[in-house]
């Protein structure tokens, strides 16, 4: 086990790690970037298909629309724009990538993974390429994972998605999933950075007794969840990983200036924030327009935080997550690091060109 990645429980790890040149280094975030399809869905259709009413939706899910890729897109096309997004705002080639990481279970195909596509259409000849499995968590997952590849010096640039198209996985007559999900993607960019932790411990849990809450069989394709369950479950992991990561960061919970959790229901969300007494101004919640894109939405409640000009220089910033598996999540980054050029990153959902193409940035068109 890596020692900036921490089980629950585990003994806190130290917090800096030697490179080959003997000196500490951290790794930080330099740019955001997202992408999602530009048809929205709003409640009214799935309603009636259900029939139930548009607000018995809102009330259970605190989720108005969500976007829905068209049947011809792939999962590759939303995650490469993202990455591309994110290198943007970092003001970084491609070709300087170390490694690219996809957080991702809708990618279309066994083989080849989504991860190698995407190196391949961003440009990142010299990149490794790697696909991480962890459902909603796996964009945590994945970030744990490009952070312990920076500080110890065996990567200097790693590009970390998290994409998923959950519209193809979801059956329409489920009343326990149909309005839950949506399509989406985005990224984050880590560098390498002298002196500097940008990324706290990582805790990470799983619990695969309880596999069965939050399911797809490959030979149906759908995603079953036992809805109350995986509700209380969910209410209780984030709450303890909240508690642990930012512990072991060596911060309060009012010391913590931005919450992004996955989004996966209003209700946990506001479960969550009133079982740990936070307050909701700090709490990013953006399930409203974008519903649960599973490993795409911490991205994409980071760029939502970024638009509000919550993601100052220095702001603390903890990102948890929890899906199936069990799996769960949580860490600390401090956003952006001092004498790096992740000093002062940028979210691509209002900087970066939007190429010709049926997808939009966070803002974008399709509304």
């Amino acid at each position: 086990m890596s020692e900036r990645v921490q089980a629950v429980g585990a003994p806190e790890p130290a917090l800096a790690t030697a490179t080959s040149r003997g000196a500490p280094r951290g790794a930080s975030v330099a740019g955001l970037g997202v992408a999602v399809p530009s048809k929205v869905v709003g409640n009214a259709p799935i309603a009636a298909r259900l029939g139930v009413s548009e607000r018995w939706i809102v009330e259970r899910t605190g989720i108005s629309e969500r976007r829905v890729a068209a049947p011809e897109d792939q999962l590759a096309d939303y995650a490469a724009e993202a990455g591309l997004r994110a290198l943007a705002a970092a003001r970084l080639a491609p070709d300087a990538l170390d490694l690219v990481l996809v957080a991702t279970m809708t990618h279309e195909q066994l083989s080849p993974n989504a991860a190698p596509l995407v190196a391949s259409r961003i440009g990142a000849a010299a990149a490794g390429a790697i696909d991480v499995g962890a459902a909603c968590s796996g964009f945590v997952s994945a970030l744990a994972l490009a952070a312990a590849q920076v500080e110890s010096g065996r990567a200097e640039n790693v590009l970390v998605v998290g994409a998923d198209l959950m519209s193809r996985v979801t059956d329409p007559d489920d009343r326990s999933t149909a309005a839950l999900f949506g399509d989406g993607a985005g990224a984050l960019v880590m560098g390498a950075t002298e002196h500097h932790d940008g990324v706290g411990p990582v805790i990470l849990g799983s619990d695969g007794s309880q596999g069965d809450l939050v399911a797809a069989d490959r030979r149906e394709g759908i995603l079953r969840m036992k809805g109350h369950d995986t509700f209380r479950r969910a209410v209780d992991r984030l709450s303890e990983c909240t508690v642990s990561a930012a512990a072991a960061a060596g911060r309060s919970l009012d010391e913590i200036d931005v919450f992004a959790y996955h989004q996966a229901n209003g209700r946990i969300l506001t479960a969550v924030g009133e079982r740990l007494g936070l307050d909701a101004r700090r709490v990013i919640d953006c399930i409203e327009r974008f519903g649960n894109t599973s490993a795409a939405t911490i991205p994409l409640a980071l760029a939502e935080a970024e638009e509000a000009g919550m993601l100052e220089p220095g702001a603390a910033v903890l990102v948890a997550a929890f899906g199936g598996g069990l799996t769960w999540g949580a860490t600390v980054i401090e956003w952006g690091a001092p004498g790096s050029a992740a000093e002062e990153p940028r979210s691509a959902a209002t900087t970066a060109a939007s190429p010709a193409s049926p997808r939009d940035s966070l803002n974008g068109g399709g509304r």
